[in-house]
């Protein structure tokens, strides 16, 4: 990766070839009255994020979730 630099100026006249430069790659500097104020880096796409097992491991369950307090489950007709 090669760095360009650029004053404020050039930068501005040349904005689109400037975003050429920096999509190939090459990393630009930006400056103004020959002091460096930028550096620009082609920007990464985002990485999508997937929820797929992201607690996985961090929940608990008791044994007995499922089962019915035998009053309950009589008051209800689920058992006799």
């Amino acid at each position: 990766m090669h760095t360009q630099i650029f004053n404020l100026t050039q930068a501005k006249a040349n904005l689109s070839a400037v975003l050429d430069l920096i999509e190939k790659g090459e990393e630009v500097i930006i400056t103004r009255m020959g002091k460096p104020v930028a550096r620009v880096v082609k920007a990464e796409p985002k990485k999508e994020r997937s929820f797929i097992g992201l607690y996985e491991g961090q929940g608990w369950m008791a044994p007995d979730f499922d089962e019915w307090p035998e009053e309950d489950a009589r008051a209800l007709g689920i058992i006799d």
